[in-house]
């Protein structure tokens, strides 16, 4: 499998825990104590997951997705959250700073390597988005390179982000319904919740602008050009 992930906890026993079952499965592994090491590693090693702990010493998980969400080569590396269920932790927060999913601890090997796999096989069968290149107006969005224009300005979008606006653009004036929606760019073996797809929506706006992607209150989003 050799697909590169990073994992990072300042707790000893839960890093080498989490790496004896990922090498098991054939992973290549290499991990961080802290917020800051994280994001040096995941600069030099270029996961194609991270596995991220939430409350660590120098730089909390939060902060250092934040930062590494910075970094344009790291646009399409998966982030998840470990949080322990007591922990003052917003998932909301976590979505907010660009991480794509979450782990209660204590973990469980078993679920934790079943949604890992789940990832990580999406991931590689999902290389590009096909289709044509969308011409909408002012904005051109090229499935290929994965580049959207606006107002001739070219933007490279995050590939959830991506997916998401090609998606709503491939069919203007059509309502997705949310399920749609997460069945058709996050897959049906993968667990995010719905507020995942409000937190992605808001970014796009912000990058696009406010009136291209429209609210259908109560069922889901629709382009509108």
């Amino acid at each position: 499998m050799n697909a590169k992930i990073l994992i990072v906890d300042d707790e000893i026993d839960i890093v080498e825990f989490i790496r004896y079952n990922l090498e098991k499965e054939g992973y290549e592994v290499e991990s961080a104590s802290s917020g800051t090491e994280a994001i040096r590693k995941a600069r030099e090693f270029e996961p194609a997951l991270i596995v991220l702990d939430v409350m660590m010493p120098e730089m909390d998980g939060i902060s250092a997705c934040r930062e590494i969400r910075k970094i344009e080569k790291l646009n399409n590396t998966f982030i998840m959250f470990l949080t322990a269920r007591d922990e003052e932790f917003s998932e909301i927060a976590g979505f907010e700073a660009g991480g794509n999913d979450y782990v209660h601890k204590p973990i469980k090997p078993r679920a934790l390597m079943s949604r890992i796999n789940a990832i990580m096989k999406r991931s590689e069968t999902q290389t590009e988005v096909e289709g044509e290149i969308l011409n909408l107006g002012d904005i051109t969005i090229d499935p290929t390179t994965r580049l959207v224009t606006v107002s001739g300005l070219d933007m490279s979008l995050p590939k959830k982000e991506f997916e998401l606006l090609h998606l709503l653009a491939s069919k203007v004036g059509k309502v997705f319904t949310r399920d749609k929606i997460l069945r058709k760019v996050w897959g049906e073996d993968v667990y995010v919740v719905d507020r995942t797809i409000d937190v992605h929506i808001r970014k796009l706006r912000e990058k696009i602008g406010d009136k291209r992607i429209e609210t259908i209150k109560g069922v889901g989003y629709k382009f509108v050009g």
